[in-house]
């Protein structure tokens, strides 16, 4: 599932190059034909991200709300701007199934090779559910969990259901008391409550399994009984790796490394995390077999020394 900052990712991506412009919105697989409708034509005003959740806003007040879910993504054609400075464009952001593009990081993917002549605006490749054009840009979105058009009070009460989110938060000292106090009043395990989107938005399997590991923390330990200080530690850990993650594109955890081994982690994904898929190998830290558990139906990384 694409994490919170893929989404941040995809909401600059579109400030970059659709805010300002009037949309066709139009519906290649049919499924969302009416919620095209209803946003054809309009001049998109403004893009967000809480957590893994895409607020676009049209004018008139309408707002698209699309929730990527385990398989969803954007696919970028024609003019795409660099999300970051000195860093490649992006073609593909979400789960990556884009046959033409070539994989790049966890969830992200590079635009077609260089020199490729396509027409513009291309053949929608897949089942698309809603495409967004401008005149020199194209984004489709495939495979989303939830894709609807909200009228700006029913998007203002979704925006409230979710979490607190590092990213949109203005005063971070005052997010964070208010997550330690979300995160230590309830008996639910911690591992459990980092993926519960209404404490702290964002936080997927890979950010959870992470986060725990680096503040060696047991992910069976009831809420209640985590420090309120180590409840807080894991709000300023997550404002960190989600600031990185939105930068690079990348979800590189392991704050071990050089200049150099940063660079090769960035190339090697086996390289990236301390525990996140190496069930069975030995903790860089520690030397003890990782172990996998089922934790709420998701599947939970942790050394069984380190966190204890």
């Amino acid at each position: 599932m694409p994490e919170g900052h893929t989404v941040h990712r995809v909401a600059r991506q579109f400030r970059r190059d659709f805010v300002g412009h009037a949309l066709a919105v139009s519906s290649p697989q049919g499924r969302f034909a009416a919620g095209a409708a209803l946003i054809d034509g309009r001049v998109l005003t403004g893009s967000r991200a809480v957590g893994k959740q895409l607020f676009l806003e049209f004018d008139g007040g309408l707002v698209l709300r699309v929730h990527l879910g385990l398989y969803g993504a954007w696919d970028f054609f024609g003019r795409i701007s660099p999300i970051t400075e000195g860093m490649a464009a992006l073609g593909s952001m979400g789960a990556p199934r884009l046959r033409r593009a070539v994989r790049m990081g966890e969830d992200e993917q590079e635009r077609g090779a260089a020199g490729a002549e396509e027409p513009f605006p291309p053949e929608p490749v897949g089942q698309v559910r809603v495409r967004l054009a401008t005149g020199a840009s194209v984004a489709d979105l495939r495979g989303p969990t939830a894709c609807e058009v909200l009228d700006p009070e029913s998007a203002a009460a979704a925006v409230a259901r979710l979490g607190l989110d590092p990213a949109t938060e203005e005063d971070l000292e005052a997010a964070g008391a208010e997550v330690a106090r979300r995160l230590t009043r309830r008996a639910v395990p911690i591992g459990q409550l980092l993926m519960d989107q209404s404490v702290m938005a964002g936080i997927g399997n890979i950010y959870r399994a992470e986060m725990l590991f680096r503040a060696r923390l047991d992910p069976w330990t009831p809420g209640r009984q985590v420090p309120v200080e180590a409840a807080r530690a894991l709000w300023d850990d997550w404002a960190v790796l989600l600031a990185d993650g939105i930068r690079t594109g990348v979800m590189l955890t392991r704050e071990d490394l050089d200049e150099a081994g940063r660079a090769r982690a960035l190339a090697d994904r086996s390289e990236r995390h301390w525990v996140y898929g190496r069930a069975g190998l030995p903790c860089r830290v520690c030397g003890a077999p990782v172990v996998v558990e089922d934790m709420a139906g998701r599947k939970l990384y942790r050394c069984p020394s380190c966190q204890r």
